[in-house]
């Protein structure tokens, strides 16, 4: 995606926060997917993170610990 504004950053996995609030936002939603997705991964005890370049690119990435089956 876009990359993320440093003013955003420290907002981007909160509940309902989205960089471009306004009425004339070219996509809709209600800013809880990033919210969800941090839940579900910590609670599987992962990390969720990402790497942006403001204005360019955004590239989100996780990990989860593997679980062996005896």
């Amino acid at each position: 995606g876009k990359g993320i504004s440093d003013s955003f950053r420290k907002k981007i996995f909160e509940k309902f926060s989205q960089a471009d609030s306004s009425n004339t936002r070219k996509r809709g939603g209600t800013g809880l997917g990033l919210s969800i997705c941090k839940a579900i991964v910590e609670k599987l005890n992962g990390e969720i993170g990402y790497l942006s370049i403001e204005d360019q690119e955004t590239t989100f990435w996780f990990s989860l610990p593997l679980i062996k089956n005896n």
